[in-house]
């Protein structure tokens, strides 16, 4: 059975961390889900230390093994504070993951996730970063985005098996409007005067 045979629905997306993985491993991983199309993520999409996830290399031999490659800035990491009131993601002690969740309430992350969302109807799809940890990576935020909206998200950490991600499971805890948009407000405090 080919790739393009495989189930597409668009339903499902994987999301990995490349950290210092050989290629062959990366491709294996890859294969085992049979991923036609690459997204990366990354806010610099470049690596001193390992060459071969540079952009300019990963157009050469992802499709030279069936995979599409395509850069989202859109969805990049690394975001600096937002115009946006500290409460509504007070949640995140982290600034880089609550400059991130400001983030997500843009226009840019939202077209971004649209056209992600768009891919996914033809394509079997992973994002991708440099961090293999999910947990450590924006792609948590993007993971959130994507499950609030109905998918299914699974993370592939290689020499590990497939997690397969619930809203919320690690972080700051989400919060799900109507729309599907996800914000990370502070945890209530329990009052020190009993309740009546």
């Amino acid at each position: 059975m080919t790739k393009q045979d495989k189930d597409t629905s668009g339903s499902k997306i994987w999301t990995i961390g490349h950290w210092t993985c050989p290629i062959p491993v990366f491709l294996e991983t890859l294969d085992e889900r049979s991923i036609d199309v690459l997204i990366d993520v990354r806010a610099h999409p470049g690596s001193r230390r390992n060459p071969q996830f540079g952009t300019d290399e990963m157009k050469k031999w992802l499709p030279e093994n069936g995979i599409a490659y395509q850069l989202f800035p859109k969805l990049g990491g690394r975001r600096r504070k937002q115009d946006v009131p500290p409460e509504i993601n007070a949640g995140w002690n982290n600034a880089s993951f609550k400059n991130y969740a400001d983030y997500t309430l843009t226009e840019n992350y939202h077209e971004g996730i649209a056209e992600l969302k768009e891919l996914t109807r033809k394509h079997r799809v992973a994002i991708m970063c440099g961090e293999p940890m999910p947990w450590r990576c924006h792609r948590l935020l993007i993971s959130n985005t994507l499950a609030a909206q109905g998918f299914q998200v699974e993370h592939l950490i290689v020499g590990q098996k497939p997690k397969k991600y619930e809203l919320g499971m690690w972080g700051a805890t989400p919060h799900v409007d109507g729309d599907g948009q996800v914000t990370y407000p502070a945890e209530p405090t329990e009052s020190a005067e009993p309740a009546e």
